[in-house]
């Protein structure tokens, strides 16, 4: 989802983004042809874009880069852009908070913890899952686990990153079955540390996303709690700066930025090899396990409605609740629709 990838992230000058950025770049279309009619914003229309170049953070690797390059989905885009990688999504949110990305795609804790910290930043569009009925995450066990059921959790100790989706997951599953974090004992972990502890047995449970958890089962974890309604939410939410959302000729060509990766995303879901395979080289994974974990990054672009609001506005009470923040956060104050009413990118003509 980029429009002509015109460079390299370079030192973003944030610790930061430098310590959480895993990959960045940009690169020229190859092989498929651009989208047509992207976005339907020109250089004639808006010759005060060409001095702008726009970061977009994504969480973990979700296709979008390399879907850019093959697709051109920014190639006659009157600004240039370049992506930032984070390992997870706390950074992601400081990092637009900062101005060191415009945007970026995040799941439904971190717009929370960051807003309890007070960070500038808004949440402005939902990557809104089209198979709601897959988990995005789980909580998984080793092989070999006497766990059975959540209530077997008490006691135990369980990988997460902290302020992360997959924090979430834990807080809901434990309130689900009437415990609370100090039930148990939570050891805040990247995803890349959390992997090694629960490699190594170093912990008895993993809070986690795909592809981590798709392949840890694969190598014979057990999915203890599956990430899905009502614990778990299977969408994610899109944040940009103030700073850009603030200037009206930064805010219009942020929104055309938006529609551009959303058009991206609803090629990507009709073309379900190339995505595959997109993922496969931004995650470093098979193609096979990319292939398998696809229906999980199935996602259409809409605005946030009051619904999300509503989501994101229980879980944020269900973390103060939990003192895993300290500050109330009001969920409608962040938010602020990039997207007109009705906006659907799964209904977008997306022939290439």
């Amino acid at each position: 989802m980029r429009k002509r990838m015109t460079g390299v992230i370079g030192t973003l000058g944030s610790l930061a983004l430098a310590s959480t950025l895993l990959a960045c770049g940009a690169g020229e279309p190859d092989t498929a042809a651009p989208l047509s009619n992207v976005a339907g914003s020109s250089d004639a229309k808006h010759p005060e874009w060409a001095k702008y170049t726009f970061t977009i953070g994504d969480n973990g690797g979700d296709g979008s880069q390399e879907l850019a390059r093959i697709t051109g989905v920014f190639d006659n885009a009157p600004y240039k852009v370049r992506f930032a990688r984070f390992t997870f999504g706390p950074p992601l949110v400081q990092a637009a908070a900062s101005g060191d990305i415009d945007l970026g795609s995040v799941g439904d804790v971190p717009p929370i913890t960051g807003a309890a910290k007070e960070y500038g930043f808004k949440v402005v569009a939902v990557n809104r899952s089209l198979t709601p009925d897959q988990a995005v995450e789980n909580i998984i066990v080793p092989k070999g686990s006497k766990l059975r059921t959540t209530a077997d959790l008490k006691g135990k100790t369980i990988a997460v990153p902290q302020g992360s989706s997959a924090h979430g997951l834990a807080l809901n599953a434990l309130k689900s079955v009437g415990l609370t974090p100090k039930d148990v004992k939570l050891a805040f972990l990247d995803p890349a540390a959390g992997a090694t502890a629960f490699n190594t047995g170093k912990v008895d449970a993993w809070s986690i996303w795909n592809p981590q958890s798709a392949i840890a089962v694969k190598n014979g974890a057990r999915i203890l709690v599956k990430g899905l309604p009502p614990i778990d939410q299977t969408s994610s939410y899109y944040v940009a700066s103030d700073t850009s959302l603030k200037d009206k000729s930064k805010r219009a060509a942020l929104t055309d930025v938006l529609k551009r990766l959303s058009r991206e995303f609803a090629w990507a879901v009709k073309h379900p090899d190339q995505y595959a395979q997109a993922l496969s080289k931004e995650q470093g994974i098979p193609p096979a396990d990319a292939k398998a974990s696809l229906a999980a990054y199935s996602n259409r672009v809409t605005p946030v409605e009051q619904s999300d609001i509503e989501l994101e506005q229980k879980l944020a009470d269900a973390f103060l609740e939990a003192g895993q923040i300290t500050k109330k956060v009001d969920v409608r104050s962040i938010t602020d629709n990039l997207l007109p009413a009705g906006y659907d990118s799964s209904k977008l003509e997306v022939t290439s």
